[in-house]
Parts: structure tokens; sequence; C-alpha cells
């Protein structure tokens, strides 16, 4: 198994509660003929004794050997187990770019063909269930929207609800090291990337294998698990809420959303206690419930559990603590951080009039990935104050807290800038500083400025024109502990998470070239650059 998988299946020893020991399997190897002919390699095994029985089928990019555990837990408690290798990896026939795309609601419908094949065998009885972490979750986005009717729920993890908005052009910006290391490491045909490259907007090319843009049509439930540090935590949240709300019937209000502590495979920087799986994320608890007794059982799990992190030393800290809701996002009051020229984060905007801060971002030196969401670099919640001692970031941090500060959901940053170059980038991390000065990275985004008013169109700028520009840093829960500060990093890079900009005007990636620009943020009360903080239930009521 390559180490890109194993990142990407991390949690499944977790998720996939057995405690039965490992029985041996008896595989049979069947190639599938899809409906243009094209044959899949496709393991299948079942239990012992007389069927028929109801089906778990996972399908991968990354080698059906490396599923053998999930087949044997699947065949231990009273499923078929049916694994395929995606089109044109392994062991299968046909090309493997776009990698994704067969397997979704276009042309070539793998994923549909697949279940129904399934449900036709003599060992079926003809009720399909389907499970992915990562990519094998991303394959089941892909193809529920196709809605095969023997197909009759799902479990998926750390999956994207969008290609282009959060793997590959978050913001605008290429996500460089995920993709390039993803796809060269596990070596999928060269022109996928060209492909990628091709497509710097949000255009019909990536509308038309958007699963979000076909969300409403999915009829079965699912539960979404993801992870505050993943690499796709707005895909799951994102996949979650449009399926419970505007979902078909058979999956309108009967998902289920699970966000734990962890990123896209381990990272030990900060250990949160109590943050292990919990049992609402038991896949088979969910398949008991769908393909064995009716749904019966799926209302004593909860509509969304999520974990709140905090510092793991703190005894009085609220957070560190698992919590159930009836919905997300759960009530939170957006509230304002305001930068300030001093460096300091305030609740008023800058007194100063025509308040300004600068500095000079190069290219050729970018600021440097320390943790976030990643999966082959640096991840999760690392020590930022490196970056703060560069001159091309700007830094601002509140004074110390005197009591807990809960921020749970979605946090933007709202920019006033302005640049000497025709586009740039624009980034920006919320950390929680500690009393011994770490500065943990909480999340980060990025926005080109091309892109700042859509994904869709890329727009220049007038150089020294000032423009307002939106940052999405995705969505955490944290609590805020007494002693500790809340900082805001600006600047215009983090590589090799994002491409550098090279600040010329034209597509990252295109040439060699790049200019040095000067980038003014403005901190007035016209002006007023800052943090919105979605303050939870320890504060929502003052």
């Amino acid at each position: 198994m390559s180490k890109l998988l194993r990142c990407g299946l991390i949690a499944v020893a977790v998720i996939l509660i057995a405690s039965a020991t490992a029985v041996a399997l008896s595989i049979d190897t069947v190639m599938v003929p899809m409906r243009d002919g094209t044959r899949l390699s496709t393991s299948v095994a079942v239990p012992s004794g007389d069927g028929p029985w109801p089906a778990i089928l996972i399908r991968t990019p990354y080698g059906k050997q490396g599923m053998a555990g999930a087949a044997a837990m699947a065949v231990q408690n009273g499923y078929a187990s049916v694994v395929q290798d995606f089109r044109g990896r392994f062991d299968s026939e046909g090309v493997d770019y776009m990698v994704f795309v067969h397997g979704g609601w276009g042309e070539n419908q793998d994923g549909y063909d697949t279940v129904e094949w399934i449900a036709s065998q003599k060992w079926s009885n003809g009720k399909v269930g389907a499970f992915g972490i990562s990519g094998p979750g991303i394959a089941l986005n892909m193809m529920a929207p196709s809605r095969p009717p023997h197909l009759k729920c799902m479990f998926v993890s750390v999956a994207f609800s969008s290609m282009y908005h959060q793997a590959t052009y978050q913001g605008g910006a290429f996500r460089k090291a995920l993709i390039e290391n993803w796809l060269n490491g596990n070596k999928f045909h060269p022109r996928n990337l060209e492909i990628i490259r091709e497509h710097p907007d949000y255009d019909d090319f990536w509308r038309g294998i958007n699963p979000e843009e076909v969300m409403h049509r999915v009829n079965v439930p699912v539960m979404y698990v993801g992870g505050w540090y993943d690499i796709f935590s707005a895909g799951t949240i994102n996949s979650f809420g449009i399926v419970q709300h505007k979902g078909d019937a058979g999956a309108r209000g009967k998902c289920r959303l699970v966000m734990e502590a962890y990123g896209h495979g381990s990272s030990n920087e900060l250990s949160f206690p109590n943050a292990g799986s919990p049992a609402t994320a038991n896949a088979f608890k969910w398949f008991d419930a769908w393909l064995k007794n009716d749904g019966k059982g799926a209302d004593k799990i909860p509509t969304v559990h999520y974990y709140v992190m905090g510092d793991p030393d703190d005894k009085s800290s609220p957070g560190n603590q698992w919590r159930t809701a009836e919905d997300w996002p759960i009530r939170a009051k957006p509230r304002p951080f305001y930068f300030h020229a001093a460096g300091t984060l305030g609740r008023k905007p800058e007194p100063k009039r025509n308040a300004s801060l600068s500095y000079e971002y190069d290219p050729k030196n970018p600021v440097p990935t320390i943790g976030g969401a990643n999966l082959t670099i640096s991840k999760g919640p690392r020590d930022q104050r490196p970056i703060g001692q560069r001159d091309d970031a700007l830094v601002f941090t509140s004074e110390k807290l005197d009591e807990h500060l809960e921020i749970t959901g979605s946090v933007k940053v709202k920019l006033w800038a302005c640049s000497s170059a025709t586009d740039t980038d624009f980034t920006a991390k919320l950390s929680d500083v500690y009393p011994d000065g770490r500065d943990m990275l909480v999340l980060d985004g990025i926005i080109r400025a091309r892109h700042r008013d859509s994904m869709e169109t890329s727009e220049l700028m007038k150089p020294r024109k000032i423009y307002e520009f939106e940052i999405d840093l995705w969505s955490t829960s944290l609590v805020f502990s007494p002693g500790h500060r809340i900082r805001v990093a600006i600047s215009s890079s983090n590589a090799p998470r994002f491409e550098p900009n090279p600040n010329t005007g034209k597509p990252s990636g295109a040439d060699d070239e790049t200019i040095v620009a000067t980038n003014r943020i403005y901190l007035d009360s016209k002006r007023p650059s800052h943090i919105l903080l979605p303050v939870g239930s320890l504060q929502e009521s003052r």
C-alpha cells in the first residue's frame, strides 16, 4: 500500500469497528463490463453460509488489494464485499483521466453500472451500501447523483464536494502540493494534471463535473465524516448541508455529519483529549440500520456530532469534548475582530484615519507552509512563530483573554487592499497563541486577486486601486482558553500549499517570469480589514 493511500485511509481501523478476529477470505475477481464495454477488475467476497446478502461496495483508485482489511470486516459483519479498481487503474481496463469523472453522472457511469451489476448477482439480496474514505469517498460523491436504483445508503469520509473549489483551485489559487504530489505519487496519467492546468477558472468544464451542482438528486441517506484539519473539511460540511436540506426524498433529513479533530492523516503537534473517533462514526451501525433494518436504529444516531477542540492542558476548558446538534451550522454570532496598525486585534476599527500597512511579496521567496489542511507536507496545528519573523507577513494579535472564548462555524477574513501588480494573492492564517508563546495554527485560506469577485472569470486589478477581498478559511470548532491570545497573519503566499502567484497577471505555472509586488492592507473605519469569528454557545447570549 502506498504512503499516500495510508494517509487517505488512516481512519479505517477506527471507523470500521469490529471486535472479532480477522477471517480468511475467499475472493473471486471478476471483470465487470461497463456500459461502454470497458471491463473493471472487481473483487468479491461473501460470508459463509447461505445467501443472499446485502453488499458493501468500495471503488478505489489505489488498488483493491489495499482494501483487504475493510473487505474482511464487511464479510465478518454479514455483508458481501465488492471492491473495484477505478477505470484505467491497476487491473481495470481503460484510461484514468479525469480520474473521478468516469464514476459520476456523465457519459460513463461506472459507479451506477457496478451497483446494478451487484444487485443482479445470485449472492446479492439487491441492497447495496457504499463505503469510501478519501479517494474512494470522492468516488461516492460522484456516483450518488447518478441514482443507482439498488443503492440504499452511503458512508463518505474526508471527500471533496467540488473538485475545483476544494481540491484544485481553492480561492482561485492552485493547490500545488496536494495535486502534484498526489497525482505523481500515485502515478496517475500525466493528462490529469494537464487538464487541471488548462482550466484555472471555474468554467463549464468544472461545472459539469461538480457534485454540488447535482447533489439535489441524491436519494439515499449518507453519513459524512470529516476532520477540522482535513484537506476537504469544507467538502464534508457542504455535502451534508446540501443533501440533508435539498436532496431527494430518500436522503433529505436522513443524513448525518461527524466532524473530528484530525487532518488527512496523523499529526501529533497537539493531542486533544477524548478525540478518538466516536461510536457515532461506526460504519456498520449505519449500514445495519439501512441495509438490514429498513432504517430502524438510524434515529439513535445524532444528526450532527462534532468535537470542540481546546488547550489540551486546560482541565477547566469547555472544549476538548464531543457535542451533538440537530443541524449545521449551529447557532453562532459572527463577531468582527479588527486589524490595527500597531499589530493588535480590536473589537473596534482602527481609530486613525487612512491607516494602512504594506509589505513586499516576492514569488521567489514565498512564505513557507507550516501545517494546515495538507496531505503530503506538514499538516495540522503547527507552530507559526517562524512566519511572524518575516517582513512579508503582517501579524495582528489580541490581548490575553480573560475568559474562555468558543468559535464554532465558518471563519472569514475581509480585506481592503491594493497592489502594485495587476494580480497577486492574499493569504490569512488564524492561530491560537499559548501562554508559552506557541502560535498554533487553527485555519488558513487564500484568495487570488483576479478571482476577488468570481471564480468563474478572471479580472486583473488596476495597480494601486483599492479593492475588497474575502478570504474563506473554512470552518472549525475551538475554545480559546484564558491567558491565550487570538492571532491573524496576513501575507500573499503559503507555499507549497498554494502555488505562488507570479504577480505578472499570467496564471501561475504559465512561465518562470515573476515580479515583486508591494501589497498594502487598509485598516481605517471606512476600510476596516478584519476577521469574522463565529462566537459560539459560550458567548451567544452576551
